[in-house]
């Protein structure tokens, strides 16, 4: 089933953004290079993304699918735009869309290395 498992936040300062929530709510980080952190529980995710490649300009929720493919063209059959084509990061593969009333959201599978 789709869920909603992953929120990611823009940051321009990703070890100060990290370094807050850790000291704020005791969360533990992954760092995946200088421009991104994650929250790695399983759970409902945080991400902290201060990407150059792949800029978000709000908060991002992140919907996990098993079929990235099918989901795309499920999007797209529904009248979604989409905004960043299908891309892989560390531990998988994305795309972003906006919905008919203009919001962002990012649709992910989980592909481990």
């Amino acid at each position: 089933m789709a869920r909603i498992s992953y929120l990611e936040l823009p940051s321009k300062d990703v070890a100060g953004t990290r370094d807050f929530y850790a000291k704020a709510f005791d969360w533990a980080f992954t760092d995946f290079g200088p421009d991104y952190a994650a929250t790695t529980t399983g759970d409902t995710d945080l991400g902290i993304n201060g990407s150059t490649d792949h800029i978000i300009e709000q908060l991002l929720p992140v919907i996990e699918v098993q079929d990235l493919e099918a989901a795309f063209e499920a999007v797209k059959a529904a009248g979604g735009e989409i905004v960043v084509p299908i891309f892989a990061f560390p531990g998988g593969r994305r795309f972003h869309f906006r919905d008919p009333a203009g919001n962002g959201l990012g649709v992910f599978v989980n592909e481990p290395e």
